[in-house]
């Protein structure tokens, strides 16, 4: 017997999703300041399990234990790298005389090139100075507290996620055994092959990004040593770690290295820095990014640049960076699910594709020979 099944009209259907779209994004927003460490912190144990495994099966660690050495072994790292941004940046400020003439020196250029083209008189710029240097100080005591607070509440994010992390590396098989059991059991097989792609790609991603930062920030490094500027290790560095956000990074980078050789160096110089920044940035988008990073992570550069913009309206820096992890992950689940494949195929590169496509024409050749 044949059962007629009634057909959801198209416009239900899109009212239907658009609901639960709103619904998830304010769910989203609204648990911002549980989901966001949350997340962090599956990052990092997926970045960490297989030493903390490593610990656990060949080192004969328990658990426990195993979880928190590969933790550890992460704050070293991360301390040796900040370390050496501050041992840097104490060498800056040691020079900070020399920055302060130079400075004065640039406004005094810079104010008698206003005098000329404008014909403002340097009396009228030093009001104005003034005036606006008066409503800095006024406002100093809010921004040091402002900044006090940033950077506090920083290091508590910073410190859940590494809790986060631990628990997640502790339970990490109860987790696997709950997503499993939520579903049905014809789904088991599919569910296993989302995880374990989830835990590959995003491994390989992360570990993809850090090879990137380093051989941009070697490049960088290598680049300003060449032009002679002072502090060339601490702009290089700064370049690697700002070009962990996409598209954005490079620019706030830029910026900051010009600003910081402008005031020790020479405008000759800043161009050099500008021309060789650019040029790392063309290597890195046209030849390491998609070496790298593009191979691990399958998606086109219309759906990430939406993705960043959304991630940032939606979660601030933080949604920036992990906006191309949550997409890699959709696309892993839409392509295994046979209703959500349309959605994969739409992130996707095409890539997919174009090599399905040669393996069919070589299947063809093969058959005919």
């Amino acid at each position: 017997m044949l059962q007629n099944k009634a057909k959801v009209p198209f416009y239900e259907r899109l009212s239907l999703v658009l609901i639960g779209l709103i619904a998830l994004v304010y769910l989203v927003i609204l648990g911002k300041d549980l989901l966001d460490p949350i997340v962090f912190g599956f990052l990092y144990a997926i970045l960490l399990l297989p030493i903390a495994e490593f610990l656990e099966k060949k080192m004969r660690f328990p658990r426990s234990l195993s979880s928190l050495f590969s933790i550890l072994l992460l704050i070293g790292v991360i301390g040796g790298i900040l370390y050496l941004v501050g041992s840097q940046i104490s060498g800056l400020a040691s020079d900070w005389p020399m920055l302060k003439s130079q400075v004065s020196q640039s406004l005094s250029n810079l104010s008698e090139w206003i005098q000329h083209a404008f014909h403002i008189n340097a009396t009228n710029q030093m009001t104005y100075v003034k005036n606006t240097e008066k409503q800095i100080m006024a406002s100093g005591t809010d921004v040091i507290g402002e900044t006090f607070g940033a950077v506090s509440s920083m290091v508590v994010f910073y410190v859940f996620s590494l809790i986060f992390c631990f628990f997640i590396l502790l339970y990490r098989r109860l987790l696997i055994r709950f997503v499993v059991w939520v579903f049905n059991e014809e789904h088991t097989a599919v569910v296993h092959d989302i995880v374990e792609n989830v835990q590959s790609i995003l491994r390989q991603y992360i570990l993809g990004l850090l090879l990137e930062m380093a051989i941009v920030a070697s490049l960088a490094c290598t680049a300003f040593w060449i032009i002679g500027v002072k502090y060339a290790v601490l702009m290089g560095i700064l370049i690697g770690l700002f070009n962990l956000i996409p598209y954005l990074g490079i620019f706030t980078a830029l910026f900051l290295s010009c600003i910081i050789t402008f005031a020790t160096g020479s405008v000759r110089d800043t161009l050099y820095v500008v021309i060789s920044v650019v040029a790392i940035h063309e290597i890195d988008t046209n030849f390491l990014l998609p070496t790298i990073v593009g191979s691990k992570v399958k998606l086109n550069a219309m759906v990430t640049f939406i993705g960043l913009i959304l991630g940032e309206m939606i979660w601030g820096i933080s949604g920036m960076f992990l906006s191309i992890p949550v997409m890699a992950i959709m696309k892993i689940i839409f392509d295994r699910v046979e209703s959500l494949k349309p959605w994969g195929y739409l992130l996707g590169s095409g890539q997919e594709d174009k090599k399905k496509k040669v393996k069919e024409m070589s299947a063809v050749e093969a058959d005919k020979a």
